[in-house]
C-alpha cells in the first residue's frame, strides 16, 4: 500500500488528464442541478461553504502537491453527495426517504449515508497527504486518516453547533438535520470513524494493479 501511494501521484497536465477532467466535469454538472432545484436557498449556502473551502484547497494545492487520479475520483464522489445534501436539505432528502421507505427505518438517514461517506472515500487522499505531502514515514501514516476523520468530525459537529445556535438560528434545525435525535453528533461522527476504519482496512490488503489506472 505504501509504495503503490508513493509510485501513483499524478503529473499530468489537466487537459490531458481523462480521470480528472471527468470527475471535474461530473462534480460541476451535479452542483449547478443542486444549486437551480434547491428547495431552500439559505440553507444551500450554508452547506455549501464547506464545499467552496474544500475547492480552494484543490485549486491552490493543485500546482505544488497533486493528488493521484483515484484521490480525486473518490473527493468528487464525496462532494457530490455532500452537495446532493445541501439541495433539499439533509432531513428531506429524496434518497433518504428511499431508505427510509427501503428499510423501514424512523428517520431520513441521507445524512448518515454522508458521514460515513466522509470516513471511507477520503481516507485514501488523507493518506496521501501524510506520505507524499508531509513526508511521513508509511507505518506512521498509515492508520493517521482514522485518527484525523475523528478529529474533523467532532470540529465539524461543533461548527454545526455554532451556525445553528449562534449565527443562523432561523436556519438551525434545518442545517443541523438531528430530526430529533439527541445522539445525532455521536452517531455521525461514529460513522465517520468506521468508514475510516473500513477504507483502512480494504487498502491494507488492496493489489497494487487496482490503482495502475491512475495516471491513464
Amino acid at each position: 500500500m505504501d509504495r503503490m501511494i508513493a509510485e501513483h501521484k499524478t503529473t499530468k497536465p489537466l487537459t490531458k488528464n481523462g480521470w480528472l477532467l471527468a470527475s471535474i466535469l461530473v462534480f460541476v454538472i451535479v452542483w449547478i442541478s443542486t444549486l437551480v432545484g434547491t428547495t431552500d436557498m439559505n440553507n444551500w449556502l450554508l452547506e455549501n461553504a464547506l464545499t467552496f473551502t474544500a475547492l480552494l484547497f484543490l485549486v491552490i494545492t493543485y500546482k505544488w502537491h497533486r493528488f493521484s487520479n483515484a484521490s480525486y475520483v473518490l473527493i468528487s464522489l464525496y462532494l457530490c453527495l455532500h452537495v446532493y445534501g445541501s439541495k433539499y436539505t439533509y432531513a428531506e432528502n429524496p434518497v433518504g426517504y428511499w431508505l427510509q421507505d427501503l428499510f423501514d427505518l424512523s428517520r431520513n438517514h441521507y445524512d448518515r449515508v454522508v458521514h460515513f461517506s466522509f470516513g471511507l472515500l477520503l481516507t485514501y487522499p488523507m493518506l496521501e497527504i501524510f506520505i507524499n505531502w508531509l513526508g511521513y514515514p508509511p507505518k506512521t501514516a498509515r492508520f493517521a486518516p482514522i485518527v484525523v476523520t475523528l478529529a474533523i468530525s467532532a470540529v465539524y459537529e461543533l461548527i454545526e453547533w455554532a451556525v445553528a445556535d449562534i449565527f443562523f438560528t432561523e436556519q438551525g434545525q434545518a442545517y443541523l438535520g438531528t430530526q430529533g435525535d439527541i445522539w445525532d453528533a455521536q452517531k455521525d461522527t461514529f460513522l465517520a470513524f468506521l468508514g475510516a476504519t473500513i477504507a483502512t482496512t480494504i487498502l491494507l490488503f488492496t493489489p497494487k494493479a487496482w490503482f495502475s489506472w491512475q495516471n491513464k
